[in-house]
């Protein structure tokens, strides 16, 4: 399962050095940090107490060409776009909230839900383009106290390791285990599993790079990353009987870094 990880790991550390080497490209570095809520088949979509108690906190390094910095040609390419490079990790813990515990514990049914809980943990690497629309990269560069909005698409590969349990006791017996969860679901025995894995994702981000000094910057940001995989929260419960669980995982991530500017 680490294969993948380590050849995209030589090949972008190559990239990164072929990049050091031209001329006309700055190179920016900086560090990340901030925390993550995680949208998943754990507790109730669109549901205040899930989102905010499925939360996790992220950290990463972050590496960026800049094409306008020591480039004479300028063109609207080089003054408003830089790619973003960027290992991260991240930690979840997952629980159910929402109308369906409330019911267990209205009705004083067995806590199978509330019970139920779980780790999801990511190592991400991927990249991104920045697009700043409405402040030239030599202007923004040039200019202390300013700020440039931008906004960002990109993808990323990542590790994901999964733990479900139960206050329960062992899942997997009906005395432990939500109904839901004892059906087979997309190979797995049940519609849970504690496994490891690799899984792609897309994200879209909004933010703004503060300028520092002449040399640095604070960046805040707020991303969505949507998983191409239901598994990355350890729950999938079989789709073609709930179709209330239909939509794969994702996260929302907000953080905050300080960016260097290296000379080179």
């Amino acid at each position: 399962m680490l294969k993948p990880i380590i050849l995209t790991l030589f090949a972008y550390f190559g990239i990164t050095t072929i990049a050091t080497a031209q001329s006309d490209l700055a190179q920016e570095v900086g560090i990340i940090f901030g925390p993550s809520t995680f949208q998943s088949d754990y507790g109730q979509r669109n549901n205040f107490d899930t989102n905010v108690g499925n939360n996790g906190f992220g950290v990463g390094i972050v590496h960026f060409i800049n094409f306008s910095a020591n480039n004479n040609r300028e063109s609207f390419f080089t003054e408003h776009f830089k790619v973003r490079s960027e290992l991260s990790f991240n930690q979840t813990k997952l629980e159910h909230f929402g109308e369906w515990v409330e019911l267990e514990k209205r009705k004083n049914l067995v806590q199978h839900l509330r019970g139920m809980h779980g780790t999801s943990t990511l190592l991400n690497l991927g990249g991104q383009l920045e697009f700043s629309p409405f402040m030239k990269i030599h202007d923004f560069e040039n200019t202390i106290g300013s700020f440039s909005p931008y906004i960002s698409v990109g993808f990323q590969v990542s590790y994901y390791n999964t733990k479900v349990e139960s206050r329960l006791g062992q899942l997997g017996l009906p005395l432990t285990t939500y109904p839901k969860y004892l059906v087979p679901s997309d190979g797995r025995q049940y519609g849970f599993s504690s496994e490891s894995g690799i899984v792609l994702s897309g994200t879209v981000g909004v933010g703004v790079h503060y300028k520092l000094t002449t040399m640095s910057d604070l960046m805040f940001e707020a991303r969505y990353q949507g998983y191409n995989s239901d598994w990355v929260d350890g729950l999938n419960p079989n789709k073609d009987i709930y179709k209330e669980n239909k939509s794969n995982d994702s996260q929302v991530w907000f953080n905050v870094g300080y960016i260097y500017y290296l000379e080179f």
